[in-house]
């Protein structure tokens, strides 16, 4: 139940990962094929001019399970294949083999199995085979692609959604849906001939395109484009609803997840946020630091990548993630952000900090209120993992240092907002009874409820369980490992429900070698994730995993021999109907760059909380 779980072994790679989105180009290609029980459709996850990020996708298609496969393709003279994960790959001139690695061998029909390699060059494959047949197992010779569909039209232009159609695509076998684009990224895939995009930003110029797909998954020619412009102008977005949508930034966010200030205007979710917690500062030598001061105040945007489209100079004074959030501030003078530190990897210098609290207070406000970045932080989010228990590391500080520290904060703070992420342990004897957060629940403004992360493939062998449940079951894993038991434990203990915000994950966690599709089944490790196994973003899993049930009000999927748990719009929904029966303020949710690029995720809570 933390939020570094999330970022415990991805921080070290992630600058190896500068995979920009915005040179995102070419995002799948197949080819032709005889072979009708199965197919692979390469995607170029990222491009940054001299390489690529690539991944590969199995499809079995077929009514028997695969045991075993081997994919081959050419890539032409200077494109060449790096780093590698979950296949093993080789080459021979510009000929590349991958093979299973015996873990992921077996296909179920209906599932998938994906690798992926880091490149350089720019080429795109050609001549793809697996297991000796063409990729797309298209259906033979005369089983042609459809055409085109018609050029999209626009109707219901809005500030933030636009609604489009356009006429059928033929097909001589079937079409089976449509793929929609917002320039080079999918906006959504349908069956019927329109389309409603949403989470756009006013005044902002879009183009779409629209290409079918038929019953062998073979897609079309895109149509002509359409250009819209939302509508807007120079007013003001209307401002959230009284309850609470507060989410966190991630720092490092800006590298391999290439996430940065304007995608929460792009995506429309600025506008959606009541609060934003940057993270993480560290907790250091007894006092509040800076974390990556490269991402905070030195990176250099161009005007396409700037909140208000002006560039960076070279001579500013303040540049980075801070000066974006300032200039996300003027657009959207609502919102409120604070400074969130510690989290899993650094709250090991809380206890030392304790050793004097008021000293710690002060330095972290004199932190906060830098004259570099005046007028940027409304206050402090403190996130230590765990007082008086044990996270990445231990404490044994006593139940009285949760509300010391709060107390010693509140002098310091005055008005300004005082925030903390707590643990949602609700289990006899566990975390939430290891501190006084009751006592401390006078001087905070709210707590940040971390209600996910709750089971996962740290249980390796299972079982299965959701992540985040709202509510026990029957077969759950452990008592008192739920949002409900979270929830009322704090209440319990003198929490006012107002001060008290529900968590969302933006992510799924996940177990392979699964062949039960109902939660409580063995596994056999941690399912592949893109920077840590057993975990992966909810905007990647809705497409490659979506969901085949829920439990205790969280979505699970079962693909393949993959078992996945996560929210979706819907199940936000319900959960935050409950959290208004609960008379809770609000929800957060961690964190911002898991959410679809047109912030559905947001977008639920948003209207959920209404």
């Amino acid at each position: 139940m933390n939020h570094g779980t999330i970022r415990r072994r991805t921080i070290a790679v992630l600058t190896a990962l500068l995979l920009p989105l915005a040179a995102l180009t070419g995002l799948a290609s197949t080819a032709q094929a005889a072979d009708t029980s199965a197919t692979a459709t390469f995607t170029k996850t990222s491009d940054w001019g001299t390489g690529f990020g690539g991944q590969w996708t199995i499809k079995n298609t077929g009514t028997t399970a695969i045991n075993g496969w081997t994919l081959e393709w050419d890539f032409p003279a200077g494109t060449t294949v790096g780093s590698f994960w979950d296949a093993n790959v080789t080459s021979s001139g510009g000929r590349y083999t991958a093979k299973d690695r015996g873990w992921n061998a077996t296909i179920a029909p209906g599932g998938t199995a994906s690798f992926g390699f880091n490149g350089t060059g720019g080429g795109s494959p050609s001549g793809c085979t697996l297991n000796g047949a063409s990729c797309t197992g298209g259906g033979g010779p005369g089983d042609n692609p459809p055409s085109a569909p018609g050029t999209p039209t626009a109707s219901q232009v809005g500030q933030t959604s636009v609604t489009l159609g356009w006429s059928a695509a033929t097909d001589d076998k079937g079409v089976k849906n449509y793929d929609v684009y917002r320039g080079t990224t999918k906006a959504g895939t349908v069956t019927g001939t329109s389309f409603t995009d949403s989470g756009l930003t006013k005044d902002t110029e879009y183009t779409y395109t629209v290409r079918a797909r038929d019953t062998a998954d073979q897609v079309g020619p895109a149509s002509s484009p359409l250009r819209v412009r939302t509508t807007g102008g120079d007013e003001e977005p209307p401002p959230p609803p009284g309850a609470l949508n507060v989410g966190y930034f991630t720092e490092w966010g800006i590298y391999g997840r290439n996430y940065h200030v304007k995608d929460m205007v792009t995506s429309g979710s600025a506008q959606k946020l009541t609060h934003i917690n940057y993270s993480f500062g560290n907790v250091q030598g007894g006092r509040c630091t800076m974390g990556d001061s490269f991402a905070a105040i030195e990176k250099s945007y161009t005007a396409d990548q700037s909140v208000d489209g002006k560039a960076d100079t070279w001579d500013q004074p303040l540049r980075g993630n801070f000066n974006q959030l300032l200039k996300l501030k003027q657009k959207y003078p609502h919102i409120k952000v604070l400074w969130s530190f510690g989290g899993w990897t650094w709250s090991g210098g809380f206890p030392a900090a304790m050793q004097n609290p008021t000293a710690f207070a002060k330095s972290c406000y004199d932190l906060v209120h830098d004259p570099r970045w005046e007028g940027l932080f409304d206050g402090i989010d403190l996130d230590w993992e765990y007082p008086n228990a044990c996270g990445l590391t231990c404490d044994n500080s006593g139940s009285e240092v949760m509300e010391t520290m709060m107390r010693a904060f509140r002098a310091q703070f005055g008005d300004e907002l005082l925030t903390a992420a707590i643990t949602a342990d609700a289990s006899s004897g566990g975390k939430i009874d290891a501190a006084d957060y009751g006592g401390a629940a006078q001087y905070v403004d709210w707590y940040n409820v971390m209600t996910y992360d709750f089971f996962g493939a740290w249980a390796a062998q299972g079982p299965t369980a959701p992540h985040s449940p709202l509510t026990a079951y029957d077969g759950i894993p452990a008592d008192g490992f739920n949002s409900a038991a979270a929830i009322n434990k704090l209440k319990a203990k003198g929490v006012p429900a107002q001060k008290l915000l529900l968590g969302i994950g933006f992510y799924g966690r996940g177990w392979t070698g699964v062949t039960q599709s109902a939660p409580g089944g063995t596994a056999t490790g941690p399912a592949p994730g893109a920077y840590e196994q057993g975990i992966e973003d909810y905007k990647v899993l809705k497409a490659r995993c979506p969901a085949t049930g829920t439990i205790a009000g969280t979505a699970y999927a079962h693909c393949g021999n993959q078992w996945w748990s996560y929210d979706t719009p819907a199940t936000i929904d319900g959960k935050m109907d409950w959290a208004k029966q609960q008379g809770l303020g609000g929800a957060f949710f961690w964190e911002l760059s898991g959410d679809t690029t047109n912030g559905e995720l947001i977008t639920a809570i948003h209207n959920g909380l209404k």
